[in-house]
């Protein structure tokens, strides 16, 4: 009964769902660790946001470049004040003000972004204390370079002179004539009369859309798995039934009806034969005749 699974279409069967079944389960399980990773670096984020701005100070170059794990990191650089800017239309505690950004030159000759603190009113009308003269050493919270998805980033452009619209080394690049660390810090404490920025968390950190696409495709690859064994055992039921009706003697209703048009078109061409014999005797009695 079970011969049929000897031939070469059921071996295409059995053999595609032997490497179906495991690629799938494979990739299912692909997705599920990718998932559980994303889990797993949320709440380490988490922890260290319990952290940022706190704990010892550590010097400029140890935490650099700026990652996940060093953001929010309290970092200590000593310089030289060069120029202050205002970065317009930033928010803080729902009021709208700006910050006052300053550029500490190092004894590397690099220049490190440092917020100073922040003001409330129009950026137009800024009153920032002016800087310390002589050298300073700065203490804050390490923070990587804005881009045009922060939240606050003035994007168009076209700001008055000494106004900054975003916290980078590379919008910094073509307003002094040295290099710029690719981070920023901000202070500890008010300053001057100024408003202490605190820090934010590191970009990234929280469960997103990504995550939860890991799950759902996890789902999907175990579903597949299981709808490949559902078609097999289908096929194999069909076959088997098909087995035991011939067993049985009973024909399909397919091979009935195939039967019965080639017993009809047998008897037509039988009856087409029969009158092409007919009418080759008559003609040779007709042919007879006329000799006679």
């Amino acid at each position: 009964m079970y011969r049929f699974l000897l031939t070469p279409r059921w071996w295409g069967i059995n053999l595609f769902l032997v490497l179906a079944i495991p690629f799938c389960v494979f990739m299912g399980s692909w997705q599920l660790g990718r998932f559980e990773d994303r889990v797993e670096s949320h709440q380490a984020a988490e922890k260290r946001q319990d952290q940022v701005g706190k704990g010892p100070a550590r010097p400029l170059a140890e935490l650099l470049p700026v990652d996940k794990v060093t953001s929010g990191k309290r970092a200590t650089a000593t310089g030289h004040w060069d120029r202050q800017l205002i970065v317009p239309e930033r928010q803080l505690d729902g009021r709208q003000g700006y910050y006052v950004l300053g550029l500490l030159r190092t004894d590397g000759g690099k220049a490190l972004p440092v917020v100073r603190g922040w003001m409330p009113g129009s950026a137009s009308k800024a009153k920032a204390p002016e800087l310390p003269s002589g050298e300073v050493t700065v203490t804050g919270a390490l923070q990587a370079s804005e881009n045009s998805g922060t939240d606050g980033v003035h994007k168009e452009g076209g700001l008055p002179k000494g106004q900054l619209g975003m916290i980078s080394a590379a919008s910094l690049v073509n307003l002094v004539p040295y290099e710029v660390y690719d981070a920023w810090v901000t202070v500890d404490g008010d300053v001057d009369g100024m408003t202490a920025v605190p820090p934010s968390a590191p970009e990234g950190s929280g469960l997103d859309l990504k995550a939860f696409q890991n799950l759902g495709y996890t789902g999907e690859w175990f579903i597949f798995a299981g709808f490949v064994l559902f078609m097999w055992f289908r096929l194999l039921r069909r076959e088997l039934e098909f087995a035991k009706d011939a067993e049985l003697g009973l024909v399909p209703r397919a091979d009935s009806e195939t039967e019965t048009k080639t017993e009809t078109r047998t008897e037509a061409e039988t009856e087409a034969e029969t009158e092409t014999e007919n009418e080759t005797e008559n003609e040779t009695e007709t042919v007879a005749k006329a000799k006679a």
